[in-house]
């Protein structure tokens, strides 16, 4: 059991070491493998902001025209119609109170 175990185990060790020996002796060139990582398709982040930045523009001059053409409601124009219509005449209620039958307190005393 202690035999089949062991060369279980050897066969572990070289299997691992024998690909790491391989690749050992040469060396990677990092420089050739950011060029084809930088020639593949990829996203080019300024371009992509510039692109939603130009989509997400808002006109504002654009809305508020569209907002002064809409049926809008004009305040100074409802402001005085209502000015108009609320206007107390208070000479006419003093002139309505003088002729009622007030109390003459001159004659009272």
């Amino acid at each position: 059991m202690k035999y089949l175990a062991m060369s279980l185990f050897t066969t572990a060790v070289l299997v691992i070491c024998a690909p790491m020996s391989s690749t050992a002796g040469e060396p990677v060139d990092f420089d050739q493998l950011r060029r084809e990582n930088l020639d593949k398709d990829a996203v080019s982040f300024s371009q992509f902001s510039q692109d939603k930045a130009d989509d997400g523009k808002v006109d504002f001059d654009k809305l508020r025209r569209e907002n002064l053409d809409k049926d809008a409601v004009d305040f100074n124009q409802l402001s005085q119609a209502k000015a108009d219509d609320g206007k107390v005449d208070f000479d006419k209620l003093r002139r309505e109170n003088l002729d009622k039958d007030a109390v003459d307190f001159n004659q009272l005393r």
